[in-house]
């Protein structure tokens, strides 16, 4: 039976089941070879792996009967060779892909986007591990940016909260790293990528999501982070490892006490790079990068401004920039609820929040704006409602922070209260947060009200407003309109009391001037 040819044919590995014991095996990809490709005679499971058999074998230089661009296909969403020399036809299926997705690309020859990770080459392994932690298809961020790293130019990638960033940059490392392992053995020690991450929280994540990929591969993670001990962390270098994931800080400080060789690093990531590349962090980074020998540059964030673009060209050169969906804008995936309540109110709305079966949907995520202000919230919420809650900030023991994550991830704690420390980035488990304190920029207000939604699954944020937040109100009205959420009428009238008393200051100062 040829796989294109009946209406129930599989379109998916995953939708084909487990070979049983005498049942022909998919050459792909090894599930059951229910049918037979027309072009090959091998034996494969579905549309995708007929794909991924026809696209080696033109890479092998393999003779078959079409171009693999023209390979008739029931899924709209098809793979789509990217070559030097592109027909017609090829562009324009290519552009209508990243239309549909919300793909926006810029560059010179970026390739084009895929649609399932078998397209990518990867080892066997490796796509094993990535189906068993149920990554089906690439999310769109996936899809351009896993092909855009493999060229091994640099990238910097803007793309909303929760919408696959950190697999987009580590299938690309785990690839690179196991195969560099697997030609020499005996001979790689040292770091091969570092990956650089504001917190401690995000780099823990992304370490642990290192591992589930590279489970099974020759491939070793180190976590560099503040709070853990340093010669434990010393001990693992020394011992040989593929990847360094922490905080800028602390790798410093290994690199000025420890002789740690950093000349086989090829990859640099930067997560959360608008964040990375501000004051504070800023000179570190560039520290370790200067310490590289031109290593690809790997940049993401959901939040990306012009300074940022300008520095990342100062860092790298024929850098491809890609963008999904609308840049510097909250997910859809949030709904957002702002409520007007007067400072002295605050605390009383929010325990009417958290006592509320309609309004709170346990676990969620309390944001506020000091170390302080978390520790005193969570206890007066312990002791108002009655329900357990937590804090966490920077001043707490790495120890501590660890064990009342884990709590609250486990579900013994419904509700953390905390400062921008989780604010970024860090996959929460929740579908409700709520904004106490607004930050003073309206990026930082994207990032908190990201952690409510995941792979695009439906979250709401609740944000407490008044007039002191009057720095971040405009944007603020602006976000709410543009994801269709509706403005409370004492926003509304506060900015209107706002513009008429600017607009008064204005004509004074014009007739002053006069």
């Amino acid at each position: 039976m040829e796989p294109d040819s009946g209406d129930d044919v599989k379109k998916r590995s995953l939708d084909q089941r487990e070979a049983l014991p005498g049942e022909p095996h998919c050459v792909v990809c090894g599930r059951f070879g229910e049918y037979i490709c027309d072009e090959t005679d091998d034996d494969i499971c579905s549309l995708e792996c007929k794909q991924s058999l026809l696209q080696k074998a033109a890479k092998n230089n393999v003779a078959i009967g079409a171009p693999v661009h023209r390979l008739p296909a029931t899924d709209e969403c098809v793979y789509v060779r990217d070559t030097d020399n592109k027909s017609e036809d090829t562009c324009s299926q290519i552009e209508s892909l990243r239309k549909k997705f919300e793909i926006t690309v810029k560059g010179d020859v970026v390739p084009a986007p895929i649609c399932s990770f078998s397209s990518c080459d990867l080892l066997q392994k490796l796509l094993q591990n990535i189906e068993a932690l149920r990554f089906e298809i690439p999310t769109p961020v996936q899809m351009q940016a896993i092909p855009a790293a493999f060229t091994g130019r640099s990238l910097l990638v803007s793309a909303g909260t929760g919408s696959g960033k950190t697999a987009s940059f580590l299938v690309p490392i785990v690839t690179r790293c196991a195969k560099i392992n697997l030609e020499h053995p005996r001979e790689q020690t040292n770091p091969i990528a570092i990956v650089l991450t504001p917190t401690r929280e995000l780099s823990m994540q992304v370490e642990e999501h290192a591992k589930m990929l590279g489970k099974g591969l020759p491939f070793k993670t180190v976590l560099v982070i503040g709070g853990d001990a340093l010669a434990g962390q010393i001990h693992r270098i020394q011992k040989g490892m593929s990847l360094i994931i922490g905080t800028p800080g602390r790798l410093i400080d290994l690199l000025m006490k420890h002789d740690i060789e950093l000349v086989h690093v090829s990859i640099l990531v930067l997560d959360e790079v608008d964040c990375m590349l501000q004051r504070g962090f800023r000179s570190q980074v560039m520290q370790i990068f200067q310490a590289l020998s031109q290593p690809q540059v790997l940049m993401y964030s959901a939040t990306i401004s012009q300074e940022v673009e300008q520095m990342a060209h100062s860092m790298a050169k024929d850098i491809i920039y890609i963008s999904v969906g609308n840049p510097n804008r909250p997910t859809k995936s949030v709904k957002q609820l702002a409520i007007w309540v007067e400072p002295k109110q605050k605390k009383q709305k929010l325990f009417d929040i958290l006592m509320s079966k309609l309004h709170f949907t346990p676990p969620a995520v309390v944001f506020v704006g000091s170390r302080l202000g978390a520790d005193l919230l969570s206890n007066a919420i312990t002791v108002t409602t009655g329900i357990k809650a937590f804090s966490v900030h920077g001043e707490k023991p790495m120890k501590e922070r660890r064990e009342i994550m884990q709590s609250f991830l486990i579900g013994e704690v419904p509700v953390i209260v905390s400062t921008g420390i989780l604010g970024r980035g860090v996959d929460l488990g929740v579908r409700q947060v709520i904004v106490f304190d607004l930050p003073n920029t309206i990026n930082e207000y994207i990032h908190l009200i990201g952690r409510a939604s995941r792979m695009g699954e439906l979250g709401t944020a609740i944000v407490l407003v008044n007039d002191e937040n009057q720095n971040i109100l405009a944007h603020l009205v602006d976000s709410l309109k543009s994801s269709g959420a509706a403005i409370p009428r004492e926003l509304v009238k506060f900015q209107k009391t706002v513009g008429c008393i600017s607009n008064m200051v204005n004509k004074k100062k014009r007739k002053l001037g006069g």
